[in-house]
């Protein structure tokens, strides 16, 4: 399946790549209100503003990369979308945008504050040390598994506190899976340091999180046919058929130049 979803994913960004690199200069314009704050406090010698700023910034970013995560759905589907149709998901995606600004908001806090205070100004200290590592692991798990938020928003219903559940119950069922994304996640963004972040970008990392999530759905539908089925031994070969058909595959000729197929 992994094998799998990483070749679904690059044919998908590879045939998508124009518009991933647009929805990423979107993603960048959006950061961008995030940074100049480093600009504003020598003009207006306050951090009050950079404080507003970074805020505003967060919910922006969230906002907007929410209407991607929505927008890049059907080219998981074997589809596309359109730039109308991605200004038309900014209307149903906001909410789960402000969810995700408020995760992160409280996310830094904990790193910049509570961590602090429990290893630095909590006694006593081997106390202290005893609650970081329960909030770091906390912390780790919410990380993990707030990477699917987006996807089960529009995969599995708009509830958005119901996909919180979701996505942690998710996570907890295919550990490996979701650690496996994290650090494939963290490669990418290193990768997109290299080209600016315009591919594979913040746009192709959402893509692929949807295609994970999307390719792991067909898991559950196969369990509830087949109800007593071991779950540690789940047929990928069989349930993939259809998918790997449907993708194909492809030489280097056919990326460099597929009209001549």
């Amino acid at each position: 399946m992994i094998g799998f979803l990483l070749r679904k994913t690059f044919y998908d960004l590879w045939d998508n790549l124009f518009k991933i690199v647009v929805l990423n200069l979107g993603v960048f314009a959006c950061s961008a209100i995030v940074f100049i704050p480093a600009f504003i406090p020598g003009i207006f010698g306050s951090n009050a503003m950079v404080i507003i700023f970074s805020i505003i910034g967060i919910f922006v970013t969230s906002i907007y990369l929410a209407a991607v995560s929505r927008a890049i759905k059907p080219i998981s589907d074997y589809g596309t979308f359109t730039f109308g149709e991605f200004l038309k998901a900014f209307k149903s995606a906001w909410p789960a945008g402000i969810v995700m600004g408020i995760f992160v908001l409280i996310l830094f806090y904990i790193i910049s504050e509570v961590f602090r205070f429990y290893l630095f100004d909590f006694e006593p200290q081997l106390l202290g040390l005893a609650i970081t590592a329960v909030i770091f692991w906390i912390t780790i798990y919410a990380v993990i598994s707030f990477q699917y938020f987006f996807s089960v928003v529009i995969r599995l219903g708009p509830a958005l506190f119901k996909s919180i559940k979701k996505c942690m119950l998710i996570s907890l069922d295919n550990t490996g899976l979701s650690i496996f994304l994290i650090f494939n996640n963290i490669i990418a963004f290193v990768l997109s340091v290299f080209f600016a972040f315009m591919f594979p970008g913040p746009a192709g990392i959402l893509l692929y999180l949807d295609e994970a999530l999307r390719l792991r759905l067909l898991k559950y539908d196969w369990l509830e046919e087949n109800p007593e089925a071991n779950r540690r031994k789940i047929p990928w070969d069989a349930i993939l058929i259809e998918e790997r058909e449907r993708t194909g595959t492809r030489t280097l000729r056919n990326f460099i130049f597929p009209w001549k197929d």
